[in-house]
This record gives structure tokens, sequence and C-alpha cells, in this order.
């Protein structure tokens, strides 16, 4: 039998929040704060340890948990493994070529999933993930990061909404959304594969299918009339949502409107805006849905996770307002305050996965 009972994946979760702690240091060291610089190479590999060590790692995680089939754990594992390469070994290739490896195995996970239900999310998703491994070839080939990242922000848009997709069929979205939305895709990933030799025209073309797929989301998507469901915990992913799809809003601008991609504060700005505004708090608002999938173990929603979450946003308002006005304190201080939040976040599911624990062993 292929299908098997659901594992309890603890030592790569361990890992993950390893690198997830490692990858917050490096960024804080990216941004001028004094603390210790554990390798050289941790801080230039700040970018692909979070996207591709830890963001893809848990992704690719969660869905093999799902299918629960032991022998495609293998992906998750060298990325994780990759991950460590990039903050522990001075040779420059071994992380990049355990984590390109490792996304292979995350795409045989998709094509799994599109054997079972082939619908528009699932291969929305295998694109994504088909993004991923691209571009985690490309850096392998010694592509410079800022070419490269336009990969690693197709694969986390992609996942993300073609799993906003999935959860839609609850209001069957109609087969001319669905058209809409395949359309938003195709102008994504047409940028996508045009900047490659014509860098600022696609990267223009890539910025417009970012907001084309924002729209979609805030008109056909069920967070934003979720913002006074009576379930609290709906609510709460309907407030995660709905700013995430405003800061992919400023995303998509930002990079229209600067052509190149990008230079200097600008792209810190466009970055951030994508990984923290827009993915990060589509983590704080799934978590409390998908954890239970994958841990085994009900995490508690509470009124104190709008703290985690106001912080995120108003700390990333600063930031990016430091960025783009070349305000470096309030950049500087924004970036700490993010952290900051990323830790508050992990610091009560734990707290509420342990007392789920607590009351188990009663």
């Amino acid at each position: 039998m292929l299908t098997e009972a659901r594992p309890r994946p603890w030592p790569l979760l361990a890992a993950l929040m390893v690198l997830l702690l490692f990858a917050l240091w490096s960024g804080l060291v990216r941004l001028g704060w004094s603390l210790p610089d554990i390798q050289t190479s941790l801080v230039q590999n700040h970018g692909p340890l979070m996207v591709s060590g830890f963001l893809g790692t848990l992704i690719i995680l969660e869905r093999v948990v799902a299918l629960r089939r032991s022998y495609l754990f293998i992906g998750p594992v060298l990325t994780a493994i990759g991950g460590f390469a990039l903050i522990f070994d001075r040779l420059s290739l071994t992380g990049p070529v355990l984590i390109t490896v490792g996304s292979l195995g995350g795409l045989v996970v998709l094509g799994v999933m599109v054997q079972m239900d082939r619908r528009i999310h699932t291969l929305v998703m295998m694109l994504g993930v088909l993004s991923w491994v691209v571009g985690n070839a490309l850096w392998l080939a010694g592509w410079p990061i800022f070419r490269v990242v336009l990969w690693w922000v197709s694969f986390l848009v992609l996942t993300i909404t073609g799993e906003r997709i999935e959860l839609s069929r609850v209001r069957r979205i109609t087969a001319a959304q669905q058209r809409l939305y395949s359309l938003a895709v195709m102008v994504f990933l047409a940028g996508l594969v045009v900047s490659i030799w014509y860098q600022a025209i696609g990267v223009r073309i890539f910025g417009a299918g970012l907001l084309m797929q924002a729209a979609w989301l805030l008109i056909f998507d069920v967070a934003p009339r979720n913002i006074r469901h009576p379930n609290a915990l709906t609510r709460y992913i309907a407030w995660c949502l709905l700013p995430g799809y405003l800061w992919l809003i400023l995303a998509g601008t930002l990079v229209i409107t600067n052509g190149v991609f990008l230079t200097g504060l600008t792209y810190d700005a466009v970055l951030h805006a994508i990984f923290l505004g827009f993915v990060m708090t589509m983590i704080f608002g799934h978590a409390p849905i998908i954890l239970p999938g994958v841990l085994q173990i009900p995490v508690a929603y509470r009124p104190t996770f709008y703290a985690h979450l106001v912080l995120l946003h108003l700390s990333l308002v600063m930031r990016i307002a430091g960025d783009l006005l070349g305000w470096i304190p309030g950049r500087k201080w924004g970036g700490m305050f993010n952290v900051l939040a990323v830790l508050l976040f992990l610091g009560q599911t734990a707290y509420e996965s342990r007392k789920a624990v607590m009351r188990e062993a009663d």
C-alpha cells in the first residue's frame, strides 16, 4: 500500500524552526544590526535560506504529510539539509545542489497531486513548484539572486493563490472566473519567461500578472467576505489574508513603475512586501488550520493572535517607508520588529500546541 497512516514529522519541523531562526538572524545582520556573523555565507544566503530552505521545505512537507506517502519525504529532507549547508558548509555548491534536487522531489509530490485531482488549483500549484525548480537550477548555474528571485516569487505566489482557488471551491467559482484567473497566471508566467532575455519588459509584464492575481483575489476570494463572519477564527484568517492581497498590489505596482528588477532599497521593498506582507501573513492565517493536519494536534485560536499580525503589518509599513523614502532608521527598526512579529507568532503557536498536548495527555 502506498497510502499509510499520517506521520508526525517532528524532526523535520524542528529543523525548519532552526532554519527560520538562522534566516531571521541573517536578515537582521543584512539590515545593519551589530550581531555576530556566524558564517560569512549566511548573510549572503539570506534569501535562498528563507525561500528554498525554510518556505519551500515547509510547503512540500505539508503536501507530503497530506498524501501519507513516506517515500515522498526525500524532497523536503534534501531541501532542509541543503538549507543547513547554506549556513555551515563553506563549499558553495553543496546547498544549491541539495536544494535543487530536493525541489525536483517537490515536483514529484505535485505530480502525484495532479494525478489524483487534475483541477485548476493543483495545476497552478504544480506550475509554482516548477518555477521553484527552474529558479533553483538557475541559481545553481551561477545566476545572480536578483535574477533568480523572480522564479522564487512565482513559486510562492502561485502556491498560495492555488490554495486560495482550492478553498474558494466552497463558493463554486464560475468558469468565467476561472478563465480570468488563468489569464492572470499566463500574463504572470509570460513576464517571467520574457525577463530571461528582455529584463525590463519581462519584469513589467510580471508585475502586471501580480496585480491581476491580487485583484482576482480581492474580488472573488472568500476572505474579503469573511471579515464579519460570526466565527472568530474565520474572521482572523480573513484579516490575515486581506492585507496580504494589498501588499501584493503594492509589490506589483512598484515592479511596474520601476521596470528593471530592481535596485537598492526598492528591491528590498518589493521582496518584503511579497515575502512578509503576502506570504508570512498567509502562514499566520493558515497555521491554525494546517498545523493540526501536519502535527495531528489542535492549535486553538486565541484573540491574542492579532498581536503578531498587527505588529507585522505596522513594522512592515515602517520598513517599506524606510526603503522608499531613504529613511534608514525606519528601515532598520522596521526589520527588527518584523522579526519580533514572527517570533511572537512562533511563541504563541507553540504555547497553544503545548497546551493541546497536555490536554491530550490528561
